[in-house]
């Protein structure tokens, strides 16, 4: 049940009022990306400041083309909008053959040391949650062996690297062999991994079609968490029917539990930017001008759970 134009501006207006929690490490980040925005890296910080985000996503592969001026006019700007970094979209794709991985990589140094410079401290990106050519153990050695390198990379310019875990059982059981999809595998990825700077993007949205609950949150800690995306899910499907591209804003629904999740982080002292990724098309299908606050207005109904 996609949330119809007419309630999500609705729904904006209604929460609008709502105050953030009043003391929370956590920051609202916008990821532009992430909710059907097109913009470019300094739009995007133009977006977050008027709009009331307190987070904005680099975007690394811009920032490796800049000089050291340009990039201290970037990283100057993001502060004088009272803003920090979010959380940069890793480029590299490693989940194809080995010259895509290679190509990819070659860039990373370059955008690592642009984001150092910039003042950023962290990259994320996701596993796909199954395969049609490598079994687990096949792909928990590849996933280990290409991401040891990408985080020694970021390590280097003292960048955290993210690793999201994709759960919805209609995505992990769509292929041959079905890969990390849960907390508990991501961690023993982590650990084939074995770089100290590395951690997880954790999306209550996984947690949720994972069938994982503030008890399994609780086994981690703030260094264990490098960014936080919050999504509602669609009322009336059983969890495992759920669609990865059919989501909703954080408490549009009330179906996942936010504030469990969200005050067991604030429990950890959790200190990640926080950005949504519904996937709803009716939020993909508005304006900047009239999406941008439907989604500040969502991210701060769910911090204002925070007890």
């Amino acid at each position: 049940m996609s949330l119809t134009r007419r309630r999500l501006l609705h729904s904006s207006l209604l929460l609008a009022p709502l105050a953030r929690a009043a003391s929370t490490n956590m920051k609202i980040n916008l990821s532009p990306g992430a909710i059907g925005v097109k913009a470019d890296q300094r739009q995007a910080i133009e977006h977050a400041s008027k709009y009331g985000f307190q987070a904005v996503e680099p975007q690394p592969a811009f920032l490796a083309t800049l000089s050291n001026g340009e990039i201290d006019d970037i990283a100057g700007l993001v502060k004088q909008k009272n803003l920090v970094w979010g959380c940069a979209n890793m480029t590299v794709d490693f989940r194809k053959d080995g010259a895509t991985f290679r190509k990819d990589f070659n860039e990373l140094p370059k955008q690592a040391d642009a984001m150092r410079r910039a003042g950023v401290t962290r990259a994320g990106t996701y596993i796909a949650p199954a395969s049609d050519s490598l079994t687990f153990l096949e792909n928990l050695r590849q996933h280990a062996e290409r991401l040891s390198e990408c985080a020694l990379a970021l390590g280097d310019q003292n960048l955290r690297l993210g690793l999201e875990y994709v759960a919805p059982k209609t995505l992990w059981t769509s292929r041959k062999h079905p890969f990390v999809h849960t907390m508990a595998e991501m961690k023993e990825l982590i650990a084939a991994i074995h770089k100290p700077n590395v951690g997880m993007v954790l999306d209550s949205w996984h947690w949720y079609t994972a069938g994982e609950s503030v008890t399994d949150l609780k086994t981690l800690t703030n260094k264990d968490i490098v960014s936080i995306d919050l999504n509602d899910a669609p009322v009336n499907i059983p969890i495992d029917q759920q669609v990865d591209s059919r989501r909703e804003l954080p408490c549009a629904t009330g179906v996942i539990d936010l504030a469990g999740f969200l005050n067991t982080l604030q429990e950890l002292s959790c200190d990640a930017p926080a950005r949504c990724e519904p996937f709803n098309s009716t939020l993909r299908a508005m304006t900047p001008e009239h999406a941008l606050p439907v989604v500040v207005a969502s991210m701060n109904k769910a911090f204002a759970l925070i007890r």
